[in-house]
């Protein structure tokens, strides 16, 4: 199985950190309200957040009513700083790839995850294991790089951006901060077969894209208006 912990090199964990910090990219811009739009009620709610990174979803969560989160990721440095900025007891962080986490059947009332499905390899199975994990009535909520974007990841052209290789579903190399960072490429039609398959209802669907007033305020918003940068999904275990 094929996995990378990218988050601890230190030249992408630096490149990240000033894009976060800067608040440059898409996380604070489209991909965290989106994300939170779909977030069912949460009060007393026990919640996983996989690929929780500082932990700053776990410690919205928990302000928000939830009982318990536990964040689970496996940069030692990201968790660091989710340990350095997380005082609530109710929140715990564990060192893992989100493949590697076991849980208790009917556990969960919510799973969460933050752009890191498209990390994954064998989605499929982990999504048989987050629906195991969920109580009845429980749900998944995830955001992923969409799969236009996975497809043929930095291929864009003066006439606007290239989806190629949409049908050959796999592994893709590419450079963000650092070399060969790796991405799975799956379709959409994948992705949602996936849940159906796991025994999961999909319940909402969502490609957030930026309003006409956010591209005024930043030109370099428009290629997602050209095309969806993000793929969201809610689903509910029956």
């Amino acid at each position: 199985m094929v996995r990378q912990n990218v988050y601890d090199d230190e030249g992408f964990f630096t490149g990240y950190q000033q894009l976060r910090a800067t608040r440059s990219g898409l996380n604070e811009a489209l991909e965290q309200p989106a994300l939170r739009a779909l977030l069912p009620d949460v009060v007393g709610a026990r919640v996983v957040d996989l690929g929780c990174g500082d932990g700053s979803l776990a410690r919205a969560l928990t302000e928000a009513g939830a009982a318990s989160v536990l964040g689970v990721d496996p940069s030692a440095r990201m968790l660091a700083l989710a340990r350095a900025r997380t005082e609530d007891p109710r929140v715990r962080y564990e060192q893992l790839f989100a493949e590697d986490l076991r849980l208790p059947d009917a556990s969960v009332d919510l799973v969460v995850s933050s752009l890191a499905l498209h990390y994954i390899q064998d989605l499929a199975g982990l999504l048989v294991r987050i629906a195991s994990w969920l109580r009845p009535g429980g749900s998944l909520v995830a955001s992923m790089e969409h799969p236009v974007v996975t497809a043929a990841p930095g291929r864009s052209s003066e006439d606007g951006w290239v989806v190629a290789d949409y049908a050959e579903e796999g592994v893709r190399h590419t450079r963000w901060y650092t070399d060969d960072v790796i991405k799975f490429h799956r379709t959409t039609g994948t992705v949602v077969g996936a849940l159906l398959q796991a025994g999961l209802v999909l319940t909402a669907l969502d490609e957030p894209a930026p309003t006409p007033a956010a591209v005024k305020e930043r030109v370099d918003l428009q290629v997602h208006r050209d095309r969806p940068a993000l793929l969201l999904v809610r689903a509910e275990r029956p």
